[in-house]
C-alpha cells in the first residue's frame, strides 16, 4: 500500500507577521541597499524551509489573506477592526512574500473577501480521505478542522519547534469533538478577531456548557435548565451569540480548481541561490544553499 501523500499548508500572514516582530523587536530588519526591510519575507521564507525539511511533506500550498475586508466583515462591521495597522516597514513585505513563494516553487492561494483559514478548511476537505495534511498556524480557530488525517502545528520559538495537535489529543483535552470548537468560540468570542461572544462567559464556562449540551443550539435548546444568571446572559446576547458562531466557523466549501500534482513539493538549485543573492535576501540564499550541500553520513 502507497503512503498518502503529505500536503503541508502554510498560514502564510501568521508566519510572516511572526517573522517581523521577531526580529523587529531586537532591530533586526535586514535592509537591502535601496533601505526596504525584508526581516518578515526571510524570516517566513526560512520558516517554510525549515518546515519542508523537518516535516518532509510530498505537497504544499502558501495560503494567504488578502486585505482586511472579508465576507465576515459584512457580517459583523468589528471583525478585525481591533487590528493594529501593519507598520510601515511591513507593508512592501506582503507582496515581496508572495513572490518569493512563487519564486521557491510554492504555489500561492487567497482571493479577496475570504481568508487564508477558508482557504486551508477548503483543501483538508477537498482531499479528504486522499491525503494527510499538517497545517503550520498561530491561530486556535484552526482545531476545529483536525480530524485523523489532520494535525495542527502552532508556532512556538524560533524555526523548528511546534506544538502539534492531533485529533485524539484536542478530545483528550477538551472533551468535545473538533468541529464543536466553532460553538465553544460563539459564547466566549475572539478578542484579537474583535467578536465578543456572550459577554460574562468566559472559555471555562463557554466549554463546559458545549461539553454539556454539544452545540449553541443545544443550550438555546436547554436555557430554562441553566442558572438564572447565565441564562440572563445569553438571552441578552443571543444575535450576537447566533452572529459569533457563523464568523467561528471555518469556511470548507471554497471552489477549488487544485490538483495535487500542481502543489508538488519543489526542488532547489543553484539558480535559486543566485536568484536570491540578486535580491539581497542573504539569509534566505545561505539557507538554500546549506540545503544543497550533500549530507555526511559521518556527523
Amino acid at each position: 500500500m502507497n503512503e498518502k501523500p503529505h500536503v503541508l499548508l502554510v498560514d502564510g500572514m501568521a508566519l510572516l507577521f511572526r517573522s517581523f516582530f521577531a526580529t523587529s523587536a531586537v532591530g533586526q530588519y535586514f535592509r537591502t541597499s535601496d533601505g526596504l526591510a525584508t526581516n518578515a519575507v526571510q524570516g517566513f521564507a526560512r520558516h517554510v524551509l525549515a518546515a519542508k525539511t523537518m516535516m518532509k511533506p510530498t505537497h504544499m500550498a502558501v495560503c494567504w489573506d488578502m486585505g482586511a475586508h472579508t465576507f465576515r466583515t459584512d457580517m459583523f462591521e468589528g471583525y478585525k477592526s481591533n487590528r493594529p495597522a501593519p507598520p510601515d516597514d511591513m507593508l512592501h513585505q506582503f507582496d515581496l512574500a508572495k513572490k518569493v513563494s512563487e519564486q521557491l516553487g510554492w504555489m500561492n492561494y487567497g482571493e479577496k473577501g475570504i481568508e487564508a483559514d477558508d482557504f486551508i478548511g477548503s483543501f483538508t476537505k477537498q482531499w479528504e480521505g486522499q491525503a494527510r495534511f499538517t497545517v503550520i498556524t498561530g491561530d486556535k480557530d484552526m482545531l476545529q478542522l483536525l480530524n485523523p488525517s489532520v494535525e495542527i502545528a502552532f508556532m512556538k520559538k524560533g524555526f523548528h519547534v511546534y506544538d502539534v495537535y492531533t485529533e485524539s489529543r484536542f478530545q483528550e483535552e477538551y472533551g468535545i469533538e473538533p468541529g464543536q470548537f466553532a460553538d465553544v468560540k460563539a459564547f466566549m468570542g475572539d478578542a484579537s478577531d474583535g467578536y465578543p461572544g456572550v459577554k460574562g462567559i468566559g472559555p471555562k464556562t463557554a466549554l463546559q456548557l458545549i461539553q454539556k449540551y454539544e452545540s449553541v443550539s443545544g443550550v438555546l435548546d436547554a436555557i430554562d435548565e441553566l442558572k438564572p444568571a447565565q441564562k440572563k446572559k445569553i438571552e441578552e446576547h443571543k444575535d450576537m451569540l447566533l452572529l459569533s458562531k457563523e464568523l467561528a466557523v471555518i469556511k470548507c466549501d471554497i471552489p477549488l480548481d487544485v490538483s495535487l500534482d500542481e502543489i508538488t513539493v519543489p526542488n532547489y538549485t543553484n539558480d535559486h541561490v543566485e536568484l536570491f543573492d540578486g535580491q539581497e535576501l542573504k539569509l534566505l540564499a545561505r539557507q538554500l544553499e546549506k540545503s544543497l550541500l550533500p549530507v555526511n553520513p559521518f556527523e
